[in-house]
């Protein structure tokens, strides 16, 4: 398949684009194999870069307000003429976004509409633009080996989180004796442990049906199994996308605001997801026990609790660099299937039954950690914006295809760059550092209560909302703060001092959690 054939139309002049909280521009559009651009007329500046993969859904809209004049004797339809036709073209981008295109004419319109669509719906994963990405400051291949596994489990290997499919007992309680006894080894003498089951037990006893089940108790004596359901799939996403279309809704009156906000139950997944993230690190830090966390296949709501498990207990994962390495082994490398639960946002209309916002849910449940503990945390809000960015439409391999043995077949670690190298530049790596991060080695026990769980606005919002003054309220902060440490470091000699940490209330002693498969 060529490009060339997906598009219909490459360039449009006298095109107005509108963005909300944004002065309407007038230019050239132009169309490429990944990029959507527009240039201001008459000054040549380009105003609009937009990846076409970013797109999640096309409205377009047309109307004749001319005369129609058919072909000439012997000429083609393409001849034929609509004066005073035009068309717009709304999209609706995975990251919230919302673009309005007026386009003067309305083949031209329904053109850009098509290509449009058929660009950002391209399947093979090396027609994606991460194969054509060439960065000038990034070789290939930089940043794809940072991160090894073994290395973090080497440091933590006296505290066991493991996480798991759910057993194939089947409706007929079939036993495994290999999985007995690997669980059985990991147990000291006299030493139980926790299964945390992320569904119901209504719905892991429906899995039996299926092949699945739960792990019974005769075979594993001394594991206790705790239930803790957790949403994914379409009730997620159509969470998601009730909650983004609520926040688009112009002149909303207060009452009508918090019962969108309440009827779209967002918030009660975030509260559920820390809860039970918060039960597995009280099971490990507190009762001193060995925990297995499981779901169906054990790549979305195993991984989401995993996660943010670790990041209560371990401060190296509170860390920039901590973090990276958090996410390439709890998502990445533990076959998070991206490809499949990102394909599409919010506001897609031909939306699949395997898609669902996972990924964002465990992102807006570290802002919250951000929010109640300011100083815990090495990353700010930038860097959990550009995670959820690059993860739906992006020009770098990292969160590409389903699985390591798919990116392996698809060579994506030796034909794209990694995003992690071009974060971890110097010139890019300050804009995602939190300026009031101190070191806390303790525990961070968020509070799950119900006035604690707050919308994030920064990503809800962020295309609604003016950001200006609070960009230029955090500028400022990171000015104070790198000015006071280099004239205290002057004036002394010494290192200055850190900030004070958060107040001791809702932390403990810190215990270090690691996460494996079985």
């Amino acid at each position: 398949m060529e490009f060339s054939e997906l598009i219909k139309t490459a360039t449009v002049e006298d095109v107005l684009l509108s963005r909300q909280g944004l002065p309407a521009v007038r230019g050239t559009l132009c169309i490429t194999s990944h990029h959507l651009l527009l240039s201001s007329c008459p000054r040549g500046e380009l105003e609009l870069w937009l990846l076409i993969r970013n797109v999640d859904a096309v409205e377009k809209r047309v109307q004749n307000l001319g005369w129609y004049q058919p072909p000439r004797s012997g000429g083609s339809p393409r001849d034929t003429r609509v004066a005073g036709s035009s068309g717009t073209i709304t999209l609706r981008c995975k990251d919230l976004q919302v673009l309005q295109l007026e386009i003067p004419g309305m083949e031209e319109c329904l053109n850009i509409a098509s290509s449009i669509e058929a660009l950002s719906s391209v399947d093979s994963v090396m027609m994606l633009y991460p194969f054509f990405h060439r960065p000038p400051s990034l070789r290939l291949q930089q940043g794809w080996h940072l991160r090894v596994p073994e290395r973090h489990f080497q440091r933590v290997a006296s505290q066991a989180l493991l996480r798991s499919s759910q057993p194939l007992t089947g409706p007929n309680r079939r036993r495994c004796r290999e999985d007995e006894q690997l669980l059985g080894t990991i147990l000291g003498e006299g030493e139980r442990g926790f299964v945390l089951d992320t569904r119901s037990a209504q719905a892991a006893k429906q899995a039996r049906i299926s092949g699945g089940g739960t792990e019974p108790r005769s075979g594993y004596p001394r594991w206790r199994r705790l239930h803790r359901a957790l949403e994914r799939g379409r009730p997620l996403q159509d969470s998601f996308s009730r909650l983004a279309e609520a926040c688009a809704e112009p002149a909303v009156t207060v009452e009508r605001w918090l019962g969108r906000l309440d009827s779209s139950r967002w918030l009660s997944h975030v509260k559920a997801a820390l809860s039970t993230a918060c039960l597995a690190a009280q099971c490990l830090d507190r009762e001193g026990c060995t925990v297995l966390v499981h779901g169906a296949e054990g790549t979305d709501s195993t991984l989401l609790v995993t996660a943010l498990a670790q990041l209560i207990l371990d401060p190296a994962c509170r860390t920039l660099e901590g973090f990276q390495g958090l996410l390439e082994r709890e998502w990445i490398q533990a076959g998070h299937p991206f490809q499949v639960r990102c394909a599409r946002s919010a506001s897609s209309h031909a939306r699949g039954k395997q898609e669902a916002p996972l990924f964002l849910l465990f992102l807006d449940c570290v802002w919250q950690l951000s929010r109640q503990f300011p100083f815990s945390l090495e990353f700010g809000e930038q860097l959990l914006l550009t995670l959820f960015d690059n993860a739906y439409a992006s020009a770098y391999g990292t969160f590409l295809c389903n699985n390591e043995r798919e990116r392996s077949l698809c060579k994506v670690k030796e034909s794209t760059h990694s995003l992690w190298a071009w974060l971890n530049q110097p010139e890019e790596r300050h804009k995602y550092l939190n300026p009031l991060y101190s070191h806390n080695p303790l525990v961070i026990w968020p509070s799950v209560e119900p006035q604690s769980i707050q919308l994030w606005q920064g990503f809800f919002l962020r295309w609604i909302r003016p950001s200006q003054h609070l960009e230029e309220a955090w500028g400022e902060i990171r000015r104070l703060v790198q000015g006071n440490s280099s004239s205290l470091q002057e004036s002394t000699g010494k290192r200055p001092s850190q900030p004070l940490p958060e107040p001791p209330a809702g932390t403990g002693d810190g215990k270090v959690g690691t996460a494996g498969t079985r």
